[in-house]
């Protein structure tokens, strides 16, 4: 009952609080600008910390309420000592001033009554503050960065301290005849090069104080050695050591080149001296202008320094404080390129300037002929390799002049970096064997010295120039080496040999020719393989050397090395045709007479005609030089062509050797059968010139070129040289003059000759007697 009438009371209270808003808003004026609130319908304040330009209540709508800068008059607010005010929009804080901070360590306050501010210790605060050798000092609201003594502060950075160069800046206090070195904060005296230090004076301190020393030491003459020329050299040199002034060190440095000129361009007696001395009187020379001349150059003013003598004699050096990266110095005989630590060196670096200096003497040469050359076993190993023999020496001529470098740094055995040398020098003496090589000039223990070139490598040579780096320093000069690879001892045995060889072998072809009674297919044999030898032997007496002299390939030296192909690989057929035919004879006796002439023939010319020819198709078509030998028209080694011959003569002598067993054997047999009692020494006789003559036909002294590799063994080379050039004579000896049919062609050959008539009963006799011994032989065709 009491729900339905308490509806209409509810409704009345809604009502009437809907009318009340509705009053309210109308009684609040909307266009208050911001930073402000109404004051009624018509007016509006500006929010505490605002104020506008006319009066505290304004009803203008185009009014705007501006912050009040509180820390300004005249309004500003104090905040105390050492502290700032700092506005904000609306209102404004007190800060402490910088350098300063609040006693509990906040960071605002709002009036002076709260202000604690006290200095800030920023050294304390920040050990690091101040860079470098400096020291911090602590002042009221700010700190000071302080250099150390030998320090200033840096412009660009005042907390940075930077070394003064109390050097380069004249402070420093030197005496005039030191050498200001610049240290870290400090620096140092040291005497010039050439001074020494006073009696109680100390090097390295201001009050250093020096005086002038001799440059160089007196040259003695050398021990044993008896030269008027020598002897007024050295008198010259030491007048200049005894007279030398450092002002005058120009003047001594020209006297000093001069009288070498005049020792170097007419020395007299000195040729007369016995090549070592000689050679020990050059490097004694060498190693004193070296000297002499890297002390006067320390005398010198701090620059470029050049000289050029009548003579030719030309010295370039700079004496300078060494900077960073790399000093070039040339002229027209030589260039030298290294860093300037490599100049300076470990120990020289607070001396002051580094000496660099290259003297190029173009006479040094008269006393430095005919000195050996010993080459570093690498690239004793390429010339070897190259030129595909031992290496037995060299011979040499010297192209450019001798070139001596010297530096501050005074070891120079073994650089930390090489030095790169570029050399001016004669055109090149082309040649077989030859080479321009970079070389140096290297003392012994006996004071004298050698050419040699351990530790210098050739990068390149042109056009009357030729660029070297080295990685130790001393006399340089570019060379041109012939290499002695051929041993001449063996070099005549084989000429000796061959030739003696090719009468032999004419004789062979015809006695083979013209004696009808030894006419055989075994006879056949050996004529065919007495004309390839012959052919061969003939074409590599006349053609195996290259013809150029540079020893390039012409078109006749591939056509020598086409033809010896043909010509050996053919021989080499018709020894493995020799030992066909001795197996057919003495293995297989009473089964057929082997292969017709015809295809023998085939064979012994047609096989090696096939490989050459694919030999020469497979150069020309891979384009690769197969008959162009390294060192002789012959073969190349490169691309593996080398075994178109090896490997068909290792493959013959193989089965020759097995034959040649097989043979020794079959005849022992049938020695024993045909007379057992006959003595063994004859039978041992009659097998080992049996064997011997094999051997020979059957091209089983070949065998040792098989061997002939790297490393060249000496032994086996002669063995091989010997035994088969002459092959021809050992042909001749073994397959004619031990025939007994021969031998009788041959004397009634020589009965016809001299005018008297073949006697038939010495024939007869002669027959007789040999008639009991015949059955002995197993041929009498030099069996």
């Amino acid at each position: 009952m009491g729900g339905p009438l308490r509806l209409p009371g509810l409704l009345c209270v809604l009502l009437s609080l809907s009318r009340a808003g509705a009053q309210g808003s109308q009684a609040c004026n909307p266009w208050c600008p911001p930073n402000s609130e109404c004051v009624n319908a018509t007016a509006c304040r500006c929010k505490p910390g605002f104020a506008s330009s006319s009066t505290e209540i304004f009803t203008d709508p185009l009014e705007i309420c501006d912050d009040i800068n509180e820390c300004v008059p005249p309004m500003k607010v104090s905040c105390g000592k050492l502290a700032d005010c700092q506005n904000v929009e609306g209102s404004y804080y007190c800060t402490c001033s910088p350098g300063y901070e609040l006693r509990s360590g906040g960071t605002n306050f709002t009036n002076e009554s709260e202000n604690t501010c006290q200095d800030v210790d920023e050294c304390k605060q920040n050990p690091r503050i101040c860079k470098g050798r400096s020291t911090c000092t602590n002042t009221q609201g700010s700190y000071t960065c302080q250099c150390l003594p030998g320090f200033e502060l840096n412009p660009e950075d005042p907390k940075l301290c930077t070394d003064v160069d109390e050097c380069s800046s004249g402070q420093h206090q030197c005496h005039q005849s030191t050498i200001c070195t610049n240290t870290l904060g400090s620096y140092q005296c040291h005497c010039r090069p050439g001074w020494e230090l006073i009696p109680g004076s100390v090097n390295g301190r201001n009050s250093t104080i020096c005086k002038a020393v001799k440059p160089f030491f007196t040259w003695p003459l050398p021990p044993g050695v008896h030269s008027q020329s020598l002897s007024r050299f050295f008198e010259k040199v030491n007048n200049l050591h005894r007279d030398f002034k450092p002002v005058a060190a120009t003047d001594t440095i020209q006297n000093l080149i001069g009288a070498m000129d005049e020792l170097l361009k007419a020395p007299g007696d000195v040729e007369d001296i016995a090549l070592p001395v000689r050679h020990q009187v050059a490097t004694q020379l060498l190693l004193g202008l070296e000297q002499s001349l890297r002390t006067l150059a320390e005398s010198l003013p701090e620059g470029p320094f050049t000289y050029r003598s009548p003579s030719d004699t030309e010295l370039s050096l700079m004496n300078q404080k060494p900077g960073n990266g790399n000093v070039t110095l040339g002229q027209s005989h030589a260039r030298i390129h290294l860093d300037w630590a490599t100049a300076t060196g470990a120990g020289n670096s607070s001396t002051g300037t580094t000496v660099v200096g290259i003297l190029s003497n173009p006479n040094m040469g008269k006393l430095l002929v005919n000195a050996s050359l010993v080459l570093d076993p690498k690239k004793e190993e390429e010339v070897q390799k190259a030129h595909e023999g031992p290496f037995r020496g060299a011979r040499i001529q010297i192209l450019s002049p001798v070139n001596s470098v010297f530096l501050t740094n005074n070891d120079t055995e073994k650089l930390a970096s090489p030095v790169t040398f570029a050399f001016s020098h004669d055109g090149e003496i082309s040649g077989k064997r030859r080479e321009v090589i970079c070389a140096f000039w290297k003392i012994d223990s006996n004071k004298s010295g050698h050419w040699d070139t351990t530790g210098c490598w050739k990068l390149g040579s042109g056009d009357n120039s030729t660029t070297c780096q080295c990685n130790h320093l001393s006399s340089f000069a570019i060379l041109m080496a012939h290499y002695d690879i051929q041993d001449w001892k063996l070099e005549l045995i084989t000429k000796v040999g061959l030739s003696l060889s090719l009468v032999c072998l004419l004789l062979c072809i015809l006695t083979f020719l013209l004696v009808r009674p030894i006419q055989s297919s075994r006879t056949t044999v050996h004529l065919h393989l007495c004309v390839c030898l012959f052919v061969g032997s003939a074409i590599f007496l006349a053609g195996i050397e290259k013809e150029t002299p540079d020893g390039e390939a012409g078109p006749r030296c591939r056509l020598v090395a086409g033809l010896l192909h043909y010509c050996f690989l053919a021989a080499f057929c018709w020894m493995s045709l020799e030992g066909l035919v001795l197996y057919f004879l003495v293995v297989r006796v009473f089964h057929g007479q082997g292969l017709s002439t015809r295809w023998l023939c085939l064979i012994g010319y047609g096989v090696p005609l096939l490989i050459v020819a694919i030999s020469a198709a497979t150069a020309a078509a891979t384009a690769s030089e197969g008959y162009v030998g390294e060192t002789y028209c012959w073969l190349s080694k490169k691309h593996g062509f080398f075994w178109s011959f090896v490997g068909p003569l290792a493959f013959i002598i193989l089965c020759n050797a097995v034959i040649f067993v097989i043979t020794v054997w079959r005849l022992t047999q049938k020695f024993s059968e045909i007379n057992p009692d006959l003595k063994k020494l004859r039978k041992a006789r009659v097998l080992t010139v049996t064997a011997i003559a094999q051997l020979f036909v059957l091209g089983c002294t070949w065998v040792f070129g098989l061997f002939l590799f790297e490393p060249y063994s000496t032994v086996l080379t002669y063995i091989f040289t010997i035994l088969n050039c002459l092959q021809g004579l050992f042909l001749y000896v073994l397959l004619c003059l031990l025939n007994k049919k021969v031998r009788e062609e041959y004397r009634k050959w020589a009965c016809m000759v001299a005018g008297s008539k073949y006697s038939e009963f010495a024939s007869s006799t002669t027959g007789t007697s040999h008639n009991q011994t015949r059955e002995l032989r197993p041929s009498e065709s030099g069996m």
